[in-house]
Order: structure tokens, then sequence, then C-alpha cells
């Protein structure tokens, strides 16, 4: 009986932490302001980009608008940012699409 008990409140406390972060991610995204939207919606992949971009170049230093640079000169940026971000090909493959998509 003890078992049941501590697995449902184990249950209900996963949920609900869980129903918490939702709610701030969204919130958090609703009060971005209008100049740091991206385009539209983004499909799956290039969201997993955004995701990439957001998370493994922010570690080092601040993010930068994909419209800073043109195509030109986000290419030497993300082969070099690659190497010292330690990502695999598929990884910079998808953050490369996204920058792209927001060119």
């Amino acid at each position: 009986m003890k078992t049941k008990i501590l697995t449902l409140a184990v249950v209900t406390l996963l949920l609900a932490s869980c129903g918490t972060k939702k709610t701030s991610a969204a919130t958090a995204e609703t009060s971005a302001p209008a100049s740091k939207t991206v385009k539209a919606e983004l499909t799956p992949e290039l969201a997993e980009g955004k995701n990439l971009y957001d998370n493994s170049c922010a570690r080092c230093h601040k993010l930068y608008e994909p419209k800073d640079f043109t195509k030109e000169d986000w290419q030497p940026i993300l082969v070099r940012m690659q190497k010292k971000a330690k990502l695999d090909d598929v990884k910079m493959a998808s953050i490369t699409n996204y920058i792209h998509s927001q060119l």
C-alpha cells in the first residue's frame, strides 16, 4: 500500500513540475520583444537548429541575430565555431539550416 501511495505522489509531482515548465516557457515566448522573434512558425527541424544555436553558442558568447551577417559571412564563422563547440556534422547542419532560414 505504501508503494502505491509513494508511486502516486512521485507521478503527481512529476506531472506538476512538467506543467509548470511549459507554462513559464510559453510566458517567456509571448513576452519576447518583436525584434527578437523568428520568421513565422519554425518546422521541427528548424526549431531544433534554433535550440542548438541558442544553447550551444550562448555558452561562450552573446548570440548574434542571423541577419547580422550574410550567408557568406556565416560560413567561416560556423566552421570555426563547430570545432570550438565540439558539435558533430548533423548538429552543425541543423544550426546552419536554421541560420540560413532566417536570412
